[in-house]
């Protein structure tokens, strides 16, 4: 039954063998399209009032895209009325001077156009000079001035009405409408999952071998809607996305093209299911544009599909097959389909499902660079484990290392870490607390005599910066005493930081004293 009703559409009746009973299959409205199949615009214009002196005033055009019946009727009418009036013109001429009677006249008399005796004659005078003949029987004489005028009037007049005339016609042959029947597309649209992504996609084909140069294709949503302000809009008109971002809507149409609209966030089918697709009315619009090889011409190629032309769930058949030396091309599957497994739910409910479905993700904590360690983002982690706001925050990741690293840690260590709670963010109090630095120590220099006895700088250690992205776990390594970590010689140069307020022996680990007293 389904193929008896594509074969013979909806309006179809089913008669049952007992002829005493018949009955009537459901016959479905017929859909009211915005663009036809083949790419006619289904809308008309009226009641334009005192708007059709527009239409006059490009006459040219308005000639152009009159149907051919119609512009073969202008055009014999145009000529027969202007031939029939140039000839009357000579007649009146020839009866004005009294040609047209044979009686009267000598044979010295010289008419104005000779063998003219009627209506006929001058008839054929005026064709043959139209038309350049030439027959050489009837001619203007110089006896005539008035007839000299008409004939130079008739002249430009003649060719005002050629080019007029002749070209309409040429424009009218020469547009490549008739190009565009030979660009095919697919009956219906189909719906299903590509790349893992679901995708709206219908199918284009070039049937000559001379090629569309620059081809470009685009798609309009047809649909009416409401807006948030109770605005209803009909046929209201959205771009779908064919790859305008990618460059995919640049066609190279040499062979049969599969033209697909990714359907995301941004699609008007974001929320399209395959049960509401049955509910839904809308109509897609596709415009492909290009210009003809042969001619040099624009052309363009419309056609549309509604609700009931897409199928979910389907995928194109291969057109394409490889032959000796060539590819080629079987349009008979060019429109036809097959099912595939697809989700029937929407885009927008396997979002909802997914995110439901997956843990949500611990938000991490900013961590925004400092001025004062001068390694911009790269110290951020530093600068987190040295501010006073999250001095906390490191004690407990102190407190979380393995026992045997919190029992090499010295008392000392964690009174440097409350001191770094309260200490203010000049330099001097941050290089007073070396300990706590991700610093290497190179070398620590310091004199026995005060700087406020013999006048010299104060006190200063010589240390050596690592890098800014290093790990929290380079930082416990140096603050473990010397009995754990070695103190490595690097070759850069050192930085060298001074401290201010009590001796920085009082704040380093009891090992390095003792190295420092053995020095």
């Amino acid at each position: 039954m389904s193929a008896i009703r594509r074969k013979f559409g909806e309006d179809y009746q089913v008669v049952n063998t007992n002829r005493s009973m018949t009955f009537s299959a459901p016959v479905k409205r017929k859909r009211q399209r915005f663009v036809e199949k083949n790419g006619r615009c289904n809308v008309q214009h009226g009641n334009l009032g005192g708007e059709t002196s527009r239409y006059i005033s490009d006459l040219f055009t308005t000639l152009v895209d009159l149907k051919w019946r119609w512009n073969l009727l202008i055009f014999i009418l145009t000529y027969t009325v202007a031939w029939l009036v140039m000839a009357s013109m000579w007649w009146v001429i020839a009866y004005i001077r009294g040609d047209l009677s044979h009686a009267g006249h000598d044979a010295s008399y010289t008419p104005c156009v000779a063998n003219v005796y009627n209506f006929p004659s001058a008839f054929l005078f005026f064709i043959e000079t139209e038309a350049t003949i030439g027959y050489g029987y009837r001619y203007i004489t110089e006896k005539c001035p008035e007839g000299i005028i008409l004939f130079l009037f008739q002249s430009l007049l003649g060719s005002i009405v050629d080019a007029f005339l002749i070209g309409c016609m040429f424009i009218k042959m020469s547009q490549p409408k008739k190009r565009a029947e030979t660009l095919m597309f697919s009956q219906d649209a189909v719906i299903s999952q590509r790349d893992g992504k679901l995708c709206l996609m219908f199918r284009v084909g070039n049937l000559r071998n001379s090629h569309m140069v620059s081809a470009q294709i685009r798609c309009k949503l047809i649909k009416s809607r409401q807006t948030p302000e109770g605005e209803f809009l009909p046929l209201d008109q959205c771009e779908l996305d064919v790859g305008f971002g990618t460059g995919a809507d640049q066609l190279f149409l040499v062979s049969p093209l599969t033209i697909c609209h990714e359907i995301n966030t941004k699609s008007p089918f974001f929320d399209l299911s395959q049960r509401s697709l049955r509910n839904e009315q809308f109509e897609i619009v596709v415009i492909l544009e290009g210009i003809v090889e042969t001619t040099g011409m624009t052309c363009q190629a419309r056609t549309s599909y509604t609700e009931d032309e897409v199928l979910w769930g389907h995928r194109f058949l291969p057109v394409m097959s490889l032959e000796d030396g060539f590819f080629r091309v079987d349009y008979s599957q060019f429109h036809n389909t097959f099912e595939v497994p697809t989700p029937p739910y929407s885009v927008k409910e396997q979002e909802e499902k997914s995110s439901l479905t997956s843990p949500n993700p611990l938000p991490a904590a900013p961590t925004p660079s400092s001025p004062l360690l001068g390694n911009g983002g790269r110290g951020g982690r530093r600068e987190r484990l040295l501010s006073a706001d999250n001095a906390d925050h490191a004690e407990d990741q102190a407190c979380r290392l393995p026992s045997k690293l919190q029992r090499m840690s010295s008392t000392k260590d964690e009174l440097l870490w409350r001191g770094l709670k309260t200490a203010s963010g000049t330099p001097g109090d941050r290089a007073s607390s070396t300990g706590d630095l991700p610093l290497s120590i190179q070398r620590l220099r310091s004199s026995s005599v005060t700087a406020m006895r013999q006048g010299q700088p104060e006190e200063q250690v010589q240390l050596l910066s690592l890098d800014g992205d290093a790990e929290e776990g380079d930082l416990e390594k140096h603050r473990l005493p010397a009995a754990t970590s070695t103190i490595p010689t690097l070759t850069p140069a050192p930085v060298q930081i001074p401290l201010i307020g009590s001796r920085p022996e009082d704040n380093l680990p009891a090992k390095l004293r003792r190295m420092n007293a053995d020095r």
